[in-house]
């Protein structure tokens, strides 16, 4: 029962990322220890689903009771309920504190960073060289929003859905920014909200198809190349910090700009303060469920 629960907590912490933007579900798995383990059955489940695809059932049935579903159910259980019980508060606060919910993640991620780091058996240059291209990469990426595509050909469409699903999987990195910088984000909001089945279900083939492609992979790179895989994750989250970089206008903005005032540092640094020393409480409550 307290394997369930630690589960559920572990999910909870993952939906309550997943709904402010420029933080990820993979990040907080990365600091809860659970990131390979949910990669692993994310390729599973990609498994599945390209066995059903063939119309394999045997297969797909026996790719299915491989799952970890006494893992992935209580996981999926808590994410549920962050969106549920969370999503329309953190919104608002989102709305309303924009540079001071800016600067709680900031500080999150930023320990995170350091969690992660301790953890790499091998910290060596080549490890560090890595992770800095790979962050200064996403920090250049991060900062581009491209124009919004009229009229997307249906291959697009399609690419934009593998895209932000892998973008989802990994630390640090949205899919909604992905789809951002692809110029693809308001079609999708409006396929959504117009009920477009066209658009939609080719948004889903995509994100599918990526997702088969993507999930093994990358649990492939993280079984043989371990450390130098989690350098690259780590890269990634180092670099997603600009978009959570509090100035001018926090998650809304790409941009960045000094605080206005010496004044107008305070209240972010203790609460980025905070969002360090919450990563450290997360880690501690985390550990004692699983014992």
């Amino acid at each position: 029962m307290l394997a369930v629960i630690a589960h559920v907590f572990r999910g909870f912490c993952m939906g309550t990322a997943d709904i402010v933007p420029g933080v990820s579900g993979g990040t907080v798995a990365l600091v809860l220890g659970i990131y390979e383990r949910l990669v692993s059955n994310v390729r599973q489940g990609a498994s599945v689903l390209g066995w059903l695809v063939r119309i394999n059932g045997p297969r797909a049935r026996r790719a299915f009771n491989r799952l970890e579903l006494g893992f992935l159910l209580p996981l999926v259980t808590g994410i549920g309920l962050a969106i549920l019980i969370l999503s329309s508060a953190l919104e608002h606060l989102l709305d309303d504190y924009p540079v001071e919910l800016s600067a709680l993640f900031f500080g999150l991620v930023l320990a995170s960073v350091g969690a992660v780091w301790e953890r790499l058996g091998n910290r060596d240059a080549v490890r560090l060289a890595l992770a800095d291209v790979v962050a200064i990469a996403t920090f250049l990426a991060l900062g581009y929003r491209g124009d919004t595509v009229a009229d997307p050909a249906w291959w697009i469409v399609v690419v934009s859905g593998a895209c932000a699903v892998c973008a989802m999987i990994l630390p640090g990195i949205s899919g909604s920014f992905i789809l951002v910088i692809l110029g693809m984000y308001d079609n999708v909001l409006d396929a959504v909200n117009d009920r477009e089945i066209g658009t939609l279900g080719l948004f889903v083939v995509g994100a599918a198809g990526g997702l088969a492609l993507f999930a093994p992979l990358l649990n492939a790179g993280l079984k043989r190349h371990h450390d130098s895989v989690m350098a690259i994750l780590i890269g990634l989250m180092v670099g997603s910090l600009r978009v959570l970089w509090p100035w001018p206008e926090g998650v809304e903005e790409s941009g960045l700009a000094w605080p206005p005032g010496a004044g107008d540092v305070v209240i972010p640094v203790l609460l980025a303060m905070c969002g360090a020393i919450l990563v450290f409480g997360l880690t501690t409550v985390d550990r004692r469920l699983a014992r």
